[in-house]
Formats: structure tokens, C-alpha cells, sequence
């Protein structure tokens, strides 16, 4: 069985036992999360969400991502050379249920 859910402006494809990453939630480790808001459920299609319909997940961990450059700079001025770092925060969770 299949699901696409919505969960911090993304949608997710997934099936019980899978593995995502998404965007930081508040759940602390170990805790069990359900998305509700489910847009399809096999080729079951909500409009603009599938009643009544579920997904439930347990949280495993969080973390950040691999660090990425982000050069911001315009041509014929020194000043304005700028270097930045991000490290995109997310949560790791396991599929559980769905139904």
C-alpha cells in the first residue's frame, strides 16, 4: 500500500517500512507522529485530501545535513563578496502504518 502525504510544504511518496527525511519537526526521538493530511492513498485520490485517511511514523532521529556554500557576489564591487554556510536541520522517521 501506498501514500502521498504532505508534511512541511513537501509532498512524500511512501510505503510502510520506508525511511524519510523530512523537515524538522517538534516530536522528540522515539516518539510516533501521524500525518493527516494524506493526498492520495493507492490510486484513491482526495480532493483535496482523503478522508479520514492517515499515516503514522515514528520518529528515529534528528540531525543536519551536509553543509553547503552559498556565494553571493556582484561584479565591479569589492565590497560585496559574501561567503555563507547552511546546514538544513531534518527528522528522520520510519513509516509505521498506514490506513
Amino acid at each position: 500500500m501506498k501514500a502521498v502525504f504532505k508534511s512541511g510544504g513537501k509532498q512524500y511518496i511512501v510505503s510502510v517500512g520506508d525511511v524519510v527525511y523530512l523537515e524538522k519537526l517538534a516530536n522528540k526521538e522515539g516518539d510516533k507522529v501521524v500525518f493527516s493530511e494524506v493526498l492520495m492513498l493507492d490510486s484513491k485520490v482526495g480532493n483535496p485530501y482523503v478522508s479520514g485517511a492517515k499515516v503514522e511514523g515514528k520518529v528515529l532521529k534528528h540531525g543536519k545535513q551536509k553543509k553547503i556554500r552559498v556565494y553571493k557576489y556582484k561584479q565591479k564591487s569589492r565590497s560585496n563578496r559574501l561567503t555563507q554556510g547552511h546546514r538544513q536541520p531534518y527528522t528522520k522517521v520510519e513509516i509505521t502504518k498506514i490506513g
